[in-house]
């Protein structure tokens, strides 16, 4: 299954509040109308995001389906003109970056409604080829991660081959995702003996430049063809 993730900014002058509410209560309609896919979620970046500079982007669509025909039958739908349409009420249009991905699930578990899920940003190395890179992210990175405390499920997104065809280079390599039942746990699990020893290992196949994360809030607006 793929998932097209979409960072999303909001349109300029717009509060995050507005934003968010009608990112959800709104334009999720309007999205549930696209033919062929089989879940939606949106992850809401929290407010201590905001507090010390603006994050990485406003927030996180997730749009799942079996395989890339989906995509391209939604691309060519008279659902996603007006969902396009739409998208000019609260999105600054021009920044919307997608990247289409591969989930591994490396640590399955139940997610708490009013948890919290980590996404953070993974480049990899200068001069390490992508093959290389998902492997020791998956194979090495990710049972090392599955052992931090309080964790309830992890996931990594790794970007697909396409991507990076004619040389092309994605808006990151993939996406690292951690969800815990509160922001207590996940600041726990942050500050432990296991992080410390992740952080090290992450300096073996990450870029020394910043890998950002955001703190969200996860709402699953529907699951299931």
């Amino acid at each position: 299954m793929i998932n097209a993730i979409t960072l999303l900014w909001r349109k300029p002058g717009m509060s995050i509040d507005a934003f968010q509410r009608y990112w959800r209560n709104e334009h999720a309609g309007v999205i549930t109308r696209l033919p062929g896919f089989q879940r939606y979620v949106q992850s809401h970046p929290l407010d201590e995001n905001y507090q010390v500079k603006e994050p990485i982007c406003d927030g996180i669509a997730e749009l799942w389906a079996n395989d890339s025909q989906v995509f391209r039958d939604i691309a060519v739908s008279e659902a996603y003109s007006l969902v396009q349409v739409d998208e000019e009420k609260f999105l600054d249009r021009a920044a919307n970056t997608l990247v289409l991905t591969v989930e591994h699930v490396i640590r399955e578990g139940p997610v708490a409604v009013d948890g919290v899920k980590c996404i953070q940003f993974f480049n990899r190395r200068k001069q390490m080829h992508v093959d290389l890179f998902q492997t020791h992210w998956r194979d090495v990175h990710g049972p090392l991660m599955a052992t931090l405390p309080l964790l309830t499920r992890y996931a990594q997104y790794h970007v697909r081959p396409g991507a990076y065809k004619h040389g092309r280079q994605p808006v990151c390599d993939g996406f690292d995702v951690t969800w815990f039942d509160s922001k207590n746990n996940f600041y726990q699990a942050m500050g432990s003996a296991i992080n410390d020893r992740v952080r090290l290992q992450q300096e073996k196949f990450l870029s020394a430049d910043d890998c950002p994360q955001i703190l969200t809030r996860e709402h699953v607006i529907t699951s299931g063809g």
